[in-house]
């Protein structure tokens, strides 16, 4: 079992003619192969700064990141074998793909660069993984630009999961979708999760999905974890005045997933 130690984890940034900002106040949780955790808060909590202290594209101010007890490399090839192990899937679909690039060539360079499969099984790998996320085969030629929302959010995720992670951070992965395909790429992610025994820190501002696709919520505001337990428990009975007012601004869990159970997947 892979075990993610985030212990007593603060981040601060200097503001320039405002001072230092408190971004993460002495945060700390562990995520284990094959639990969903939900991190969720309003934008400018420090969700996402989490998520980037977790891929080290920033660098905590104090405490510890530990992979199975050891501490996570700072650079060089021990970073590198550390991100092959810890993958995001990062908000924004259109961005995080490089538009001159087809989807061949963004599924094939971790499996190249990691050396995940011999040279000559690439191209089955690729066409493996697309058939993971549920795409067709006809879009390996394709670029970005080409593809709707969801197919290339299914994209980023294939080229996740081209590495083989034990970990992934998917940090507000359907918030840049439309609302009608959204729960698609839920579900899908889901059952990843299961199929691979992935442990996810799933990073959002939607109660409704976070109470519905994760084991446990941690509740985040002004840069602390104000509440944490059981999604179920946290969601139906909050303790903390943030968390109900985030309750009170979601929509019903239940109505919002209701009927919506056999949504086309290939969105």
């Amino acid at each position: 079992m892979t075990t993610l130690d985030f212990s007593h984890v603060s981040k601060r940034y200097h503001v320039r003619g405002s001072g230092d900002l408190l971004a993460v106040d002495d945060v700390s949780f562990s995520l284990t192969s094959g639990q969903t955790i939900a991190l969720v808060g309003q934008s400018g909590s420090g969700k996402s700064t989490i998520a980037k202290i977790l891929t080290q594209l920033e660098h905590q101010t104090s405490g510890e990141v530990l992979l199975d007890g050891e501490a996570i490399p700072r650079r060089g090839p021990a970073l590198r074998r550390y991100r092959q192990r810890v993958r995001m899937v990062f908000q924004d679909p259109f961005a995080s793909l490089n538009p001159y690039h087809t989807i061949r060539h963004h599924i094939e360079r971790p499996l190249r660069l990691d050396k995940v499969v011999p040279k000559h099984e690439v191209d089955d790998e690729v066409h493996r993984l697309l058939e993971r996320v549920r795409l067709d085969a006809a879009v390996i030629d394709r670029r970005p630009h080409e593809l709707s929302g969801g197919q290339r959010q299914r994209v980023a995720i294939a080229r996740a999961l081209a590495s083989r992670p034990e970990l992934l951070i998917a940090d507000e992965p359907v918030s840049m979708l439309d609302v009608s395909i959204r729960l698609g790429v839920l579900n899908l992610l889901a059952d990843l999760q299961r199929q691979s025994n992935l442990g996810v820190l799933y990073i959002t501002h939607d109660l409704a999905t976070a109470r519905h696709f994760s084991d446990e919520i941690m509740v985040m505001h002004r840069g602390v974890i104000v509440e944490r337990g059981p999604a179920d428990d946290v969601i139906l009975d909050p303790q903390h005045p943030y968390t109900r007012e985030l309750r009170s601004a979601s929509p019903d869990p239940d109505k919002h997933f209701a009927g919506r159970s056999g949504m086309d997947a290939r969105s």
